[in-house]
């Protein structure tokens, strides 16, 4: 059995459209994750400024 250039090339294509799509896929989940990521920090940040303005300590000072 011998193998021929083009039986080489046509696997090598082959796996090349293969690799394509899981990169594709794979840059498509990152982005997702990237979005998700950015809006738990922006909520964590909104959340934090918010209940510091919330339960700020008031001190009151009286002079006689």
């Amino acid at each position: 059995m011998t193998v021929q250039r083009a039986d080489l090339e046509a696997k090598l294509r082959e796996i090349e459209g293969v690799v394509t799509d899981v990169e594709d896929k794979a840059r498509s989940n990152a982005v997702v994750i990237g979005l998700i990521a950015g809006a738990v920090v922006v909520g964590i940040v909104a959340f934090s400024v918010w209940r510091s303005r919330h339960n700020r300590i008031r001190v009151e000072v009286y002079t006689q």
